[in-house]
């Protein structure tokens, strides 16, 4: 006689007299170990790519005694202690060592745009012109308190075009405005106003809402810019300008701050920043010892004359950086066209596409469409945003906008199809409350749906940007440049990408570029990639915390 039993996850499963768990079991495992032996074999991929840009077995043996007994050795024995006593502890070590090399390569995509981008000046008047925008935003709402429909999204949206954008041809933006007018600040003091404050005042609201004390958040922030004066006086030392010490520094120092402080606030598990000090302070003393002995380091392709250099002739001499700055600045023509328009779109089909009619059918139409569009070969969108941009709007061929919009259209299917089932996965109970209080259909959304369907949107974003950054074949169809010596210097000029400069280098006849400047490559790639995907999964992870 069948008898029914309890899971863990409180299903049911019948469980009697002739019935086999055999194939249940097998089927288990046989997932499991098709799982484990997918990383498994990822892992040894990226490790066999590491080491080709590494070289580790080049190095003095002497180097590697000096940074086991360093930096291996102790991490490795705290880690122990974490994973055998306090695993807890070992979570928030693992935060905080990771939070500071994190923030580097964010301050590190910061400074590449300010160095081939944006100049200080233009970061500054862009700062100013948002600043009188979100000021003529508030204004309005004071005045307004009764508003029409759609009134306040139209003066943000005006206020912000008008003051970042302007009219092309007919009317300056005011930060086009600011930036023409003679300003008697040097870059270090434009800096410190465009980039500092901002910082501090985000520090200080982080920590005043956290303590709720606003005395302690005043605090925060004059310390926030008070690091940033001192990066200033200690550029010369340093040996890096004024204006890209700020940004470095208070990109680490800021977030890295406010997280420990949240540690030490709670006074739960404050072992766990014994971690970061173990690795950074062998790190340095390591560095410090091989130094001072003359232990060679490994021979490694992956330097920093290979991130800050062109590309060469001369396998030792050559480098991605314009490759580097070019894939960021595409990364920001994505994110600023393909995610508004796939997640607005994705509202419209969900919360206001009627389902019947001839509009309904329509709409099923197009969402048919969208689904097929997702398994498109990306090669066909290179050929469509040639058409489209190049030969229909003459924009110029392989420039960063070019790119960037038409890799935008190719995950713009994968955000919208993410965005639908983010929304759709939101109760419909919610939304009834919401009407049930009196709040209108655009409340509801705004208020209701969003918030609670952000982390999905962020997680199916998040994997479309992945994609993106490593695509090749639209590149090789709008005409992007294997190989620049320079970073392009605004958006519409000609650039080239991480994975186009790697497919370019794979065509070489010599070994050293095809096993070693590859390999340097891909790391340098994946690196970007990863660093991109960790911000979005912190913003994601916010999200799911509010909600």
């Amino acid at each position: 006689m069948a008898t029914e039993r309890s899971t863990r996850d409180g299903s049911w499963y019948g469980d009697g007299e002739g019935v086999n768990q055999l194939r249940g079991q097998l089927f288990k495992w046989g997932c499991l170990g098709a799982m484990l032996f997918g990383i498994v074999m990822v892992f040894v991929l990226l490790a066999y790519v590491a080491i080709d840009a590494i070289r580790p077995l080049t190095a003095d043996p002497g180097w590697h005694l000096t940074f086991f007994l360093t930096l291996v050795a102790p991490t490795s024995a705290l880690l122990g202690y974490y994973g055998l006593r306090d695993r807890r502890s070992g979570l928030v070590g693992a935060i905080a060592t990771a939070l500071p090399a994190f923030c580097l390569l964010v301050g590190a995509g910061i400074s590449l745009l300010l160095v081939d981008v944006f100049r200080p000046i233009e970061w500054f008047g862009t700062a100013v012109a948002l600043v009188v925008a979100v000021g003529v935003v508030y204004v309005h709402r004071r005045l307004r308190t009764e508003p029409a429909a759609f009134e306040r999204p139209i003066v943000t949206v005006g206020a912000l075009v008008l003051a970042v954008v302007g009219v092309p041809g007919v009317v300056p933006s005011l930060s086009q405005l600011f930036r023409n007018a003679p300003i008697a600040l040097n870059p270090a003091t434009m800096l410190l106003y465009s980039f500092a404050v901002p910082v501090a005042i985000l520090t200080g609201l982080a920590i005043a809402r956290r303590r709720e004390s606003r005395r302690d958040g005043l605090i925060a922030a004059a310390l926030t810019v008070v690091g940033g004066v001192l990066a200033v006086i200690a550029a010369p030392a340093v040996g890096i300008d004024d204006y890209l010490l700020i940004v470095l520094s208070l990109s680490i120092a800021a977030p890295t701050a406010v997280y420990v402080e949240g540690v030490v606030r709670e006074r739960d598990h404050l072992v766990g920043l014994a971690l970061p000090i173990v690795a950074y302070v062998g790190t340095f003393l390591g560095a410090a010892l091989v130094e001072a002995y003359g232990f060679a380091g490994p021979e490694a392709w992956l330097d920093w004359q290979f991130l800050t250099s062109a590309h060469s002739r001369f396998p030792q001499e050559a480098g991605i950086y314009p490759a580097l700055v070019g894939s960021i600045m595409m990364m920001l023509v994505i994110v600023v066209s393909a995610f508004p328009v796939g997640v607005a779109a994705a509202v419209y089909l969900e919360e206001y596409a009627p389902d019947s009619g001839t509009v309904g059918r329509v709409v099923g139409l197009i969402e048919m469409n969208i689904a097929n569009l997702a398994g498109v070969p990306s090669v066909v969108y290179g050929l469509l945003g040639l058409a489209l941009f190049i030969r229909y709007a003459d924009m110029n061929t392989g420039s960063v906008i070019v790119g960037g919009l038409t890799v935008g259209l190719l995950i713009l299917p994968i955000v919208i199809i993410s965005s639908q089932e983010a929304i759709r996965a939101v109760p419909n109970s919610m939304r009834q409350a919401s009407y049930g209080m009196g709040a209108t259909k655009w409340q509801t959304v705004r208020n209701v749906v969003l918030p609670e369907s952000i982390p999905g949107i962020l997680t199916g974003t998040i994997l479309a940007f992945g994609r993106a950054i490593g695509e090749t074949a639209p590149l090789l169809m709008i005409g992007a440049a294997a190989v620049v010596f320079s970073p392009p210097g605004s958006f519409a000029e000609k650039f080239s990408a991480m994975p186009r400069q790697i497919f370019a280098w794979s065509h070489e006849p010599s070994a050293e570029f095809r096993y070693g400047v590859l390999a340097a490559g891909v790391v340098t790639l994946l690196v970007v990639l990863l660093s991109m995907n960790a911000a979005a999964i912190l913003i994601r992870n916010r999200y799911q915390r509010r909600s």
